[in-house]
């Protein structure tokens, strides 16, 4: 998402897109850390519901990127990256993330001291994803002089649209 949204709308439209996904997800790191998970787990429905959120509004980000035409603010249909408020409230019905928030929760969590260890997690996640995922959005920006030929822009964008729906695959299997 951020490699497309570098294409289409620059590095420093992006930022809050990238700013909104390491505050979300130290979120939800932190929540999960605290117990969230366990609620999840222990209500089948309410997970089954995360899924089918998070399914539906990967596709529908998928077909966004997918359907773009044109770079920048002229872009058909009014396109714009995600604001950091949808960045930040995607990772919580990310299927993705919560496996993720889960599973290091899991590892790495102290039962004895759960606010401490979820808030150290966090910290550490957010200092490692922020500069991870800047990288993305950085070489799709990179990317903008290759993809100004409107039919390379094209196709690059379906293929990122059918790469993010290709990605819920592993979720959809279990």
């Amino acid at each position: 998402m951020l490699l497309a949204s570098g294409v289409n709308f620059g590095f420093r439209r992006t930022i809050p897109q990238i700013l909104g996904i390491t505050i979300g997800f130290s979120t939800l790191l932190v929540a999960a850390g605290l117990g969230l998970g366990a609620v999840l787990r222990a209500v089948p429905p309410l997970e089954l519901a995360l899924k089918v959120v998070g399914g539906a509004y990967l596709l529908y980000l998928a077909w966004r990127i997918a359907s773009a035409r044109s770079m920048g603010p002229e872009a058909a249909g009014g396109t714009r990256p995600l604001t950091f408020l949808e960045s930040a409230a995607f990772q919580w019905i990310n299927p993705k993330a919560w496996v993720v928030a889960l599973t290091v929760m899991a590892v790495h969590a102290d039962p004895v001291a759960p606010m401490a260890s979820a808030m150290l997690v966090a910290a550490v996640f957010a200092l490692v994803n922020l500069p991870s995922i800047s990288v993305w959005a950085a070489f799709g920006t990179a990317m903008r002089g290759f993809l100004a030929d409107p039919a390379r822009l094209k196709w690059f964008n379906i293929g990122m649209g059918l790469l993010l729906a290709a990605s819920l695959w592993p979720m959809l299997r279990t």
